[in-house]
């Protein structure tokens, strides 16, 4: 094979790909505009190749030259591509395969649950467990005050200040006794990575919850496994926590997040 221009052989269609994206992840939130110089160090090409590279990422409109600039951002034949992806990337789509795959390891019922904009927690979805005796959501999609059971406070925990602050202000308003005990058992939740539930919510019914992350690196939801309260106590929730924080890793890699 004949050299490259970088010193070694002329790069196969796998390594122009490679080549390809590295420039294309060089832009980020932090680096939204750069120039052919300014990719080339980032990547370790020879300037020559960024600038061939760039064209043709241009060509195809993955890139754009900055109006009045030689530099160049993400272009916008992206935003198609963004959007095809965040279809596939939507929690319902992605947390189905992940539910059923922790349900067949707990052999219990497995939610999935958000934080809405009120705030209220709203369970979005589950997998149900196939013993005789389960849990089963009969409200999907309802309302749930946000700091009942245990998937409510780990969005809580997790949620923005303002958010946080303001539930924990109205509660001490009405129930100060429960807003003061929820503020430390909130901190907790941050600290161990799990929250866990006797009975209360739903009488007869356990349960354990974690955060599932996305692309953005926030909370966008819990993942929880819930228990009739004669199969489980505390000790075998905090057992189950190893199984339900791989399944919530696997979920958060799907929607994008990067540890």
């Amino acid at each position: 094979m004949a050299a490259g221009e970088d010193g070694g052989e002329k790069p196969s269609g796998v390594q122009s790909i490679d080549r390809a994206v590295a420039i294309l992840t060089a832009f980020s939130r932090a680096r939204p505009v750069a120039g052919i110089s300014e990719l080339a160090k980032h990547t370790g090409l020879s300037r020559g190749t960024t600038h061939r590279l760039v064209s043709a990422l241009t060509s195809h409109g993955m890139l754009a030259q900055v109006p009045g600039s030689s530099a160049y951002s993400l272009g916008p034949r992206l935003l198609g591509l963004s959007e095809a992806a965040r279809d596939q990337l939507s929690l319902d789509v992605q947390a189905r395969p992940v539910m059923t795959w922790l349900r067949d390891q707990t052999g219990e019922t497995v939610g999935l649950h958000i934080l809405d904009a009120v705030p209220s927690r709203r369970t979005i979805a589950q997998v149900e467990s196939l013993q005789a005796l389960r849990r089963t959501y009969t409200d999907l999609g309802a309302e749930k005050p946000p700091h009942q059971g245990a998937p409510g406070k780990v969005l809580l925990a997790h949620a923005p200040a303002d958010v946080l602050n303001g539930v924990l202000d109205r509660l001490r308003g009405s129930e100060p006794e429960v807003g003061t005990r929820l503020g430390d058992e909130l901190a907790r939740v941050r600290v161990d990575g799990y929250a866990i539930s006797l009975e209360e919510r739903v009488k007869g019914v356990v349960a354990v919850a974690v955060p599932v992350r996305d692309h953005t690196g926030s909370v966008a939801a819990a993942l929880s496994v819930s228990i009739p309260a004669v199969r489980a106590g505390r000790d075998d929730l905090i057992a189950l926590t190893p199984t339900l924080l791989k399944a919530a890793a696997t979920l958060a890699a799907r929607l994008g997040h990067d540890d």
